[in-house]
């Protein structure tokens, strides 16, 4: 009896944790991350408990780690099968699409509404809080692999130039993502069919931003 009521209390935590982590993902995504306090989280998550949000996670950025590491897990995954299929290739569209369609795949597994490209860009755009994604990044072995194979295929790039054409991906993918999101949630028009489509259109914007001129030297 004592294991049963054990697995019954873990099993309603898990639930209660879930929930947590879903209404805080969702109202991050909509108002900001400073403007949700941890208290209209709970009472939106339905737990009578105030604390419930502190009890279950503790501070708001161990909160905000926690949905990171949800979606990362999980992009991970199709990252990993993707990386090993462009291993050796020296076509940076193959790496460009190791970047972009782990990322349009996970939203379009998710289903809709989705907020989770909205909550990325709330908590990029946060200096207290954007280490947390770096964080979130520097332990994926598949996009260092990444990293490593695109680089390869630009030798002649400076590094700061390839830095600097990481961030311009980076956000572009970040930007056009949350468009199509935010457009779906309000059931308005979207520039593109499917969340596979969108890639397709990303794939080839990066590709050319990779390979484009450099007119300038650092």
């Amino acid at each position: 009896m004592t294991i049963v009521v054990k697995t019954m209390r873990q099993e309603r935590g898990s639930a209660t944790r879930d929930v947590i982590l879903a209404t805080a993902e969702r109202l991050f995504a909509e108002r900001g991350i400073h403007a949700v306090s941890n208290r209209q989280i709970s009472e939106a998550a339905g737990q009578g408990n105030s604390a419930a949000v502190g009890y279950h996670f503790g501070t708001k950025a161990d909160l905000v780690r926690a949905i990171a590491r949800k979606h990362t897990d999980q992009m991970e995954q199709l990252r990993v099968t993707m990386v090993a299929d462009a291993a050796g290739s020296t076509d940076v569209r193959d790496w460009v699409a190791c970047l972009v369609r782990p990322f349009t795949g996970h939203l379009a597994d998710l289903g809709s509404p989705t907020w989770y490209a909205r909550f990325c860009v709330q908590v990029t755009s946060d200096p207290a809080l954007h280490e947390i994604m770096i964080e979130q990044a520097l332990t994926s072995a598949s996009l260092q692999m990444l990293v490593v194979g695109l680089h390869q295929c630009l030798p002649g790039l400076p590094p700061s130039v390839r830095d600097e054409r990481s961030v311009m991906a980076r956000h572009l993918i970040a930007q056009i993502c949350v468009e199509r999101e935010r457009a779906l949630a309000e059931g308005a028009l979207t520039l593109y069919p499917s969340w596979d489509d969108l890639a397709a259109s990303l794939i080839d914007a990066i590709v050319g931003l990779w390979q484009a001129t450099m007119t300038h030297r650092p």
